[in-house]
């Protein structure tokens, strides 16, 4: 029996999922599914076998709980004292875009393989995307 590798050269597919009314944490994992290719029969777990994904209507996202008012996010200066906390709500109105690239990122692995898979997932607030010539698929979940 012959084990297929994947090649990095294969054809990627581009899919459209639409955020709106999905629970933040399980469209994060839909997605970064899609685009490490483990919904495909040839993955292979040290190549880059995933696919694109543009993600529209980013700020209707949904989260469950008091998350909305409880999550912050954490940035540090690299500084002493230099951690600022900024709340869920606050980015959801100033970028809406970072709460669907933060959870994503958080859920790939941490080394070079998953820097390159992270620059194939498009996130915009709204409905419209500049990404038509791609002619990306509508994703089921």
């Amino acid at each position: 029996m012959n084990t297929t590798i994947a090649k990095k050269e294969e054809q990627k597919q581009w899919y459209v999922v639409d955020a709106t009314d999905q629970v933040l944490g399980r469209l994060a994992v839909k997605i970064a599914n899609v685009l490490r290719g483990r919904n495909k029969p040839i993955y292979t777990p040290n190549v880059d076998c995933g696919d694109h994904v543009v993600v529209i209507n980013a700020e209707k996202v949904k989260v469950t709980g008091k998350k909305e008012e409880n999550k912050e996010y954490m940035f540090y200066s690299g500084y002493v004292g230099g951690e600022k906390y900024v709340k869920l709500s606050d980015f959801r109105a100033r970028k809406p875009e970072y709460l669907i690239e933060a959870a994503v990122k958080g859920m790939l692995p941490k080394n070079k393989l998953a820097r390159d898979i992270f620059t194939k997932l498009h996130v915009y607030a709204g409905a419209e995307h500049p990404h038509a010539a791609q002619q990306p698929k509508p994703f089921n979940f």
